[in-house]
């Protein structure tokens, strides 16, 4: 579905092709019957949100300045993906905002922000809020920005879609306890105003987040904590493995970046 600068929306196709066009993108388009068009060309996009794996690529979101991470003590969250998920942020210049929701839930949110409080060392900003009762807290971290929620299944991104535009009517689902995780209730991306300069696209609960589209020689740009020592290292062509020299290792050995982090890096170059 496209929606038109007279806020109109029109289902419509890609002329000669049958995909290639992501939620946020701006189009040009052609109306065909009533309700229908044409689109002719996509204008260039600022940003471009996708994961893949050695076979596919998968489109997020277009044009988005934010992505938020939601996350939740119940279920369990996986570390892997919030770390995939900032590694791609960084790659595409966007700014990155982790929720931790359900915070009503006291132990299980105690435990989830030790978790997540070597991201928010390292700058980036961790909320904590409870969606079903009020989002907001959240209001002003939205504002201005084209933002897009991520995150697994059974998180709450659509509790939140819905606190946010009571309209949006997003469905819910119940948490499976025997398999500690949610059910997938977002089947497709959508995008919302939550008024006139400000945006947010809810996305469907992903397990993985493939990066294989990031050559390994700009993975370590992924990590905002190792910007400070890239260029650093005694060779220029330092990969952070075991090099003698590098800025990066040192500056682990030294407690300045986070062992836990550089491993993760570790695990990427080998994906």
């Amino acid at each position: 579905m496209i929606e038109t600068i007279k806020g109109e929306t029109l289902s419509c196709v890609m002329r000669g092709k049958k995909g290639g066009v992501a939620c946020g993108d701006q189009v040009e388009i052609k109306p065909t019957t009533p309700g229908q068009g044409v689109i002719e060309t996509i204008q260039p996009r600022s940003t471009l949100l996708y994961r893949s794996d050695a076979f596919r690529e998968k489109i997020i979101a277009a044009n988005i300045t934010q992505i938020i991470i939601v996350v939740a003590g119940v279920p369990s969250f996986s570390e892997e993906l919030i770390n995939r998920c900032l590694v791609t942020a960084e790659q595409q210049n966007i700014k990155s905002l982790i929720i931790l929701n359900k915070a009503d839930i006291t132990e299980p949110t105690r435990i989830a922000a030790e978790i997540l409080s070597p991201y928010q060392k390292i700058g980036y900003p961790l909320l904590r809020i409870s969606a079903e009762k009020s989002v907001e807290i959240l209001l002003p971290y939205l504002k201005g920005h084209f933002s897009v929620l991520a995150g697994q299944s059974g998180m709450g991104k659509s509790t939140i879609i819905n606190a946010l535009i009571p309209e949006a009517k997003r469905a819910t689902g119940e948490i499976s306890v025997a398999l500690n995780s949610g059910c997938h209730t977002t089947t497709h991306t959508h995008l919302y105003h939550i008024d006139s300069d400000s945006h947010i696209i809810d996305s469907p609960g992903i397990q993985e987040f493939g990066l294989n589209h990031i050559k390994n020689e700009n993975l370590a740009w992924g990590f905002v904590e190792f910007h400070s020592y890239i260029g650093q290292c005694r060779f220029n062509n330092c990969r952070h493995i075991n090099e003698p020299g590098c800025a990066v290792i040192l500056a682990t050995q030294e407690g300045k970046i986070s062992s836990q982090r550089l491993a993760f890096y570790h695990r990427l170059l080998h994906r």
